[in-house]
């Protein structure tokens, strides 16, 4: 055995499909940074997708009710945060990490009577011919509609950020609210919608795990992907084509590391499993600091508080 075991062709698919759930995850806390707030519970939102939308797509018989559910899930999870942060303004970070400890906790009491059941199958989207080119059929044409939905979502959040007046408010709102306060913005209902969406995007990120990537409900299935989501957006810039590409090279560390392993490379792969996390933390302390997130072109009010009276 050998890297000729492994096939270029699975390899780019596999990648596709590892690196979709942290891509949603990711998207979605871009949108919620750019309105200037610091969600730290991407995980406990995504493990919280996992087991809803696990538990309505096995209860319902339907992939795609479980994915409604997984997002309703998350963005009602996500508003938990934003009430506590935008109302009662408590700590971004603080509430943040509660919540994904939250999360954990809540998947791992209502997981209980998941544990070894197939959930329904998610077909994939049906292309007729072009599926059964080489090559391009399996890695462009094999796939089912989430994995098309987060490539559209990147497309769609490029353009809301950049060309349409709504997401041209939203930014300006994350540069400078006081700013768009005295302009007539509301701060407030845009970071809750900002938050809400955010959620929503997790708690998809979330569902894929459960409903097709692995396919089954375990307790921690996440396994960090929340907080890669969370280097990801750093990683980027907060630019949407950006995270796309770092949720593809994460993924790509992610499957790698799994077909060296299948292949018998005498390569020690812990080294790539422990490289994404490495990152993370890397990333994590740099916007730990105010020079780091300036350096890194950071929203210049994320993570700040905003009360109208002020």
């Amino acid at each position: 055995m050998g890297l000729s075991t492994i096939s270029p062709t699975l390899l780019v698919a596999s990648l596709m499909i590892a690196a979709t759930p942290i891509l949603l995850a990711a998207l979605g806390e871009l949108v919620v940074e750019r309105a200037g707030v610091l969600n730290l519970g991407v995980e406990g939102m995504m493990i919280t997708g996992a087991i809803c939308g696990f538990a309505a797509a096995v209860g319902t018989g339907s992939p795609a009710l479980g994915f409604v559910a997984a997002a309703a899930s998350g963005a009602a999870l996500a508003l938990v945060f934003g009430f506590l942060t935008q109302i009662l303004l408590s700590n971004q970070v603080a509430t943040g990490l509660a919540l994904t400890l939250f999360g954990l906790g809540l998947s791992s009491l209502l997981g209980q009577g998941y544990s070894g059941i197939r959930p329904p199958p998610t077909a994939r989207f049906d292309f007729g011919p072009l599926s059964d080119l080489p090559f391009v059929g399996r890695v462009v044409f094999g796939h089912d509609w989430i994995v098309y939905l987060s490539l559209a979502l990147t497309a769609l959040i490029w353009w809301f950020l950049t060309r349409s007046r709504a997401g041209l408010t939203l930014r300006a709102v994350g540069e400078n609210h006081e700013a768009a306060h005295a302009l007539g913005m509301k701060v407030v209902a845009i970071r809750l919608c900002a938050i809400a969406f955010g959620g929503a995007c997790a708690g998809l990120g979330g569902a894929y795990l459960s409903l097709v990537r692995v396919p089954q409900w375990t307790e921690g299935m996440t396994a960090g992907a929340g907080w890669i989501a969370l280097a990801i957006v750093v990683f980027a810039s907060w630019r949407a084509w950006g995270v796309l590409v770092g949720a593809y090279l994460f993924g790509g560390v992610t499957v790698l590391q799994l077909n060296l392993q299948a292949a018998g490379v005498a390569f020690p792969v812990e080294y790539l499993s422990m490289s994404p996390y490495l990152v993370t933390i890397a990333v994590l302390v740099l916007m730990s600091a105010r020079s780091g997130r300036r350096a890194l072109g950071a929203p210049a009010c994320l993570g700040k508080p905003f009360h109208a009276s002020q």
